[in-house]
């Protein structure tokens, strides 16, 4: 005895229909029968075989399909796959339903006697108006409810919804005295398994008459299986019939409610006793149903569109102030609480530029760092929501449990840029309708004895406890966490932007700045030539008058300041424009020269310089001169004060890079000038007593960039300072 899965069950072809309908099927290409049920020889009185023969040849035996019009529809053959003909035809001094469509290779012919019910002749256009405007989702249901009462008049008619997990949960009901109430309850997902629910989407409304008469069976040519899944009268699974009888009735029938082109659930009828619902009145409570799930969807359209506008109010705030800041790090982090309460959440941490920064309650940030690499791995998505992300992971990521779901957006697909919004564990207490069966049983099968689940006994209503779950995210936290994605990108751009235009802007001021400074510098050195040659002649040509001489010598000192600021604004703007050439340069010679050069420039002779070492470096042959003359001049200069001045020139040949350092026993600097070492214009407070430009050490670090390399230091003020040039080492 083979098991049979519940979901594995193939109700869409039971080879039986229920007793209330009749069926003849046609092969559509011959026009011929196919197949029929075996209660069709009783209504028509059938005394021959049919099979292989066509509606004319058997006129006899069915005059009321010739005379209804049935007939030529068929000879047509021109109706779309699934669309019903309906036609009204009377045997046996009775009235029947008779209704005609195509699937594939079949034509369906059904008939069911029509009965009179206390609505069957006021049509029901007043009642579909009662819908009305969308209000609130359950008031949608509840109007649905009473409508569909009226019409199928059975004694509990509830609103099932199909919950994310498969499950189901009755949200809406009414019930007839007598019977228990079953709102607000869940059921499992087994209850309504997955090929069942994709009958409900492609077949809308379902009749189970009387779960206790016999299904009749029917009679094919071929030993092929006939797919009833568009057969209003197709027989029910007797897994589904044991089930209606455990809880107690007898009679049901539902209609599928839409939504979106899915199924969002079921509008599920169910009597104590066998019922019949005329066609007509199933087929006006699943158009009143379509119509209501369209109120539905207009109304959460409706949500959202509000939802929308409430959230454009409240971020209008968080976009100005987005667009204060330079950049988009200091956009985020300055309006983390603005953007955390944006999101109905306890906490929020936000990564960018490889910076972390939390506010509210969140995890340790070795756990954030956990979760954000874990939603790159495996979200395609920007948007990426669970409600239970730390219970799902906890011990494969080794998880805290301060938070439970997570709502994360992410920028960049790839890089670790995101927000993380947590939520805390919420405790829920669901309400189940009963244990789910698991234990398998032999099942009667349209006479096939079967092993499978059996259909769960227990309705008992029982609690259950949920943990590790937080409020689930709803689609305005996920709106909301989109919007500030977008904000997110659009300020990113826009700053992009700034940063592009400003960058021009510098450019180009710093490209007029040089220009202008090489101007300056070439036209002004003719007339301060001629200012100091007519000073040195003022000055001899009194060379008694001790005052006249005095002021003359200020002059050509301040001159002779300023031609060496002009000469040193235009090593500045050699150094950021010269062309480069690379080599291996030897030392010693230069920092010698330099050295020597230096004592006597700065009247100090007594000074002591001591060498150790000269390796050779790879750097350009111009620039470099550049960068040893004005360190060791200053290493020369702010120590010539001292009694006994003291500078070591020391190179060390290290794995990767050469460094040389230089050493004085100098003024030093002060931690508070560290900002301004290596910026133009800038000396420091202690060195306004030497002359100097405040140019020399910007023009090192600049030529040691494009070498590069790079220059640092150390220093303590009065004691002196070591300045260390690192080098690329030649190959």
């Amino acid at each position: 005895m083979n098991f049979t899965a519940c979901h594995e069950e193939e109700i869409h072809i039971p080879g039986h229909i229920q007793s209330f309908g009749f069926l003849l099927g046609l092969d559509a290409a011959t026009k011929t029968v196919k197949f029929y049920s075996e209660n069709l020889r009783l209504l028509f009185n059938l005394q021959e075989e049919i099979f292989g023969k066509t509606i004319e040849e058997l006129a006899g035996t069915f005059p009321q399909l010739i005379d209804s019009g049935v007939l030529a529809k068929i000879n047509e053959n021109t109706g779309e796959e699934y669309d019903w003909n309906i036609f009204k035809i009377s045997v046996k001094w009775d009235f029947f339903h008779c209704i005609m469509y195509r699937v594939g290779e079949n034509i369906f012919i059904e008939f069911e006697k029509i009965i009179e019910h206390l609505t069957v002749r006021s049509y029901i256009f007043s009642k579909y108006g009662k819908v009305g405007t969308p209000d609130s989702s359950q008031k949608i249901w509840n109007k649905l409810l009473d409508s569909v009462v009226e019409l199928v008049d059975y004694e509990r008619v509830m609103v099932y919804k199909f919950l994310p997990d498969g499950s189901g949960k009755v949200v809406a009901e009414k019930i007839k005295d007598g019977m228990e109430s079953y709102l607000h309850l869940h059921y499992p997902e087994s209850d309504i398994p997955r090929q069942a629910r994709e009958l409900y989407l492609m077949k809308k409304n379902r009749l189970f008459c009387n779960v206790y008469e016999e299904p009749v069976r029917i009679l094919s040519k071929t030993e092929k299986k006939i797919d009833l899944t568009y057969c209003s009268v197709r027989a029910m699974s007797p897994i589904h019939g044991q089930y209606l009888k455990n809880m107690g009735v007898s009679s049901s029938f539902s209609t599928s409610i839409i939504v979106e082109n899915k199924l969002w659930g079921l509008i599920s009828c169910q009597n104590k006793e066998p019922k019949h619902i005329d066609l007509v009145n199933r087929v006006r409570a699943e158009v009143l149903t379509f119509m209501t799930a369209n109120n539905y969807y207009a109304f959460k359209i409706e949500q959202k569109h509000k939802d929308s506008i409430d959230l454009s109010k409240r971020t209008a705030e968080l976009k100005t102030e987005f667009l204060k800041y330079n950049n988009l790090k200091d956009s985020l982090f300055n309006n983390i609480e603005l953007i955390k309460n944006t999101v109905s959440s306890d906490g929020l941490a936000i990564i960018t530029g490889g910076e972390l920064k939390t506010f509210g309650d969140v995890p340790s940030p070795e756990t954030v760092h956990k979760i954000s690499e874990w939603v790159i791995a495996n979200s395609n998505e920007n948007i990426y929501s669970n409600s239970s992300f730390v219970k799902q992971h906890k011990e494969k990521l080794g998880l805290e449990e301060n938070a439970s779901g997570i709502l994360a957006a992410k920028w960049y697909a790839t890089n670790n840029e995101m927000l993380i919004w947590f939520r805390k564990e919420y405790n829920e207490h669901i309400k189940w309708a009963g244990y789910e069966q698991t234990e398998p049983e032999k099942v009667n099968f349209y006479g096939d004895e079967r092993l499978m689940i059996s259909p769960r006994k227990s309705f008992e209503v029982f609690l259950e406890e949920i943990k590790g779950k937080c409020k689930l995210w709803q689609d305005k936290d996920l709106l909301a966490a989109e919007r500030i994605l977008t904000f997110i990108l659009e300020t990113s751009y826009t700053q992009t932007i700034q940063v592009k235009e400003l960058n021009e802007t510098l450019q180009n001021m710093n490209n007029e700045l040089e220009s202008f400074s090489f101007t300056i510098s070439h036209d002004l050195a003719t007339p301060l030539s001629v200012i100091k040659m007519n000073a040195q002649m003022l000055s001899n040509a009194y060379p008694e008058d001790l005052r006249i001489k005095d002021k003359i010598l200020k002059i050509t000192q301040e001159i002779d300041g300023m031609e060496v600021m002009m000469h040193n604004i235009l090593e500045l703007s050699r150094v950021k424009n010269a062309d480069l050439k690379l080599e291996r340069i030897s030392t010693e010679q230069m920092i010698r020269k330099i050295s020597y050069d230096a004592k006597l420039s700065f009247n100090s002779e007594h000074a002591e310089v001591t060498f150790n070492n000269f390796p050779d470096i790879l750097a350009d042959k111009t620039m470099i001169y550049q960068v040893f003359l004005n360190i060791i001049n200053n290493a020369v200069k702010y120590s010539s004060h001292r009694e006994n001045p003291q500078i070591v020139v020391t190179g060390t040949d290290e794995k990767d890079s050469v460094v040389y350092a230089i050493s004085d026993n100098g003024i030093g600097i002060s931690e508070e000038d560290s900002e301004k070492m290596f910026k133009v214009f800038r000396r420091m407070d202690n060195a306004k007593i030497f002359q100097g430009s405040g140019v020399g050490l910007s023009i090192v670090h600049r030529a040691m960039k494009r070498l590069g390399g790079s220059v640092t230091y150390e220093s303590r003020i009065n004691e002196g300072s070591t300045f260390y040039l690192t080098f690329q080492k030649p190959s």
